[in-house]
């Protein structure tokens, strides 16, 4: 929670304005922003795009992308991050997808893959996670990794 309330600090410090897109998480990460006071002046809005069709329909992930890598890859994860950024005209996109378990793994992508990601208006970044435990402690475990990922992309652009 402590990072996400540096994210706040900053972000309405600087009148900047973030938009989340979340598959695996469900809500989580946009939950855990609205739980603080004041973060209206700086959260725009958030998606849980759980199927196929509401990526592509909601945040523009496009369909060659999900056929080619799948929902839960290095490249559907940047293009959720991009088009929730877009969409919102936020100054940050985050987003997570992922297998959160305990089924849907397999050989290639094992429960608890997830790939997090954070949109900037010139760049995306994407990072691999994998994490252990259970449902809840994965789908945690990206809600931390994606605040991180966003609190490291705003130190980068304030520098």
């Amino acid at each position: 929670m402590k990072t996400i309330e540096q994210i706040v600090e900053r972000l309405t410090a600087t009148e900047q304005t973030v938009a989340i897109a979340e598959s695996c998480t469900g809500g989580m990460v946009a939950a855990a922003f609205v739980s603080l006071a004041g973060v209206s002046v700086c959260f725009k809005e958030g998606y849980v795009t759980y199927s196929n069709e509401a990526k592509e329909k909601n945040l523009g992930v496009l369909h060659e992308t999900l056929e080619q890598y799948g929902a839960v890859s290095r490249q559907t994860a940047a293009e959720m991050a991009a088009g929730v950024r877009e969409r919102a005209d936020a100054d940050y996109g985050i987003a997570t997808t992922g297998i959160a378990g305990p089924d849907g793994g397999t050989k290639d992508k094992p429960v608890g893959l997830v790939y997090v990601a954070c949109a900037t208006t010139s760049d995306t970044f994407v990072q691999e996670c994998r994490f252990a435990g259970d449902r809840q402690a994965v789908r945690q475990q990206a809600v931390e990794a994606v605040t991180n990922l966003l609190l490291s992309c705003m130190s980068q652009e304030g520098e």
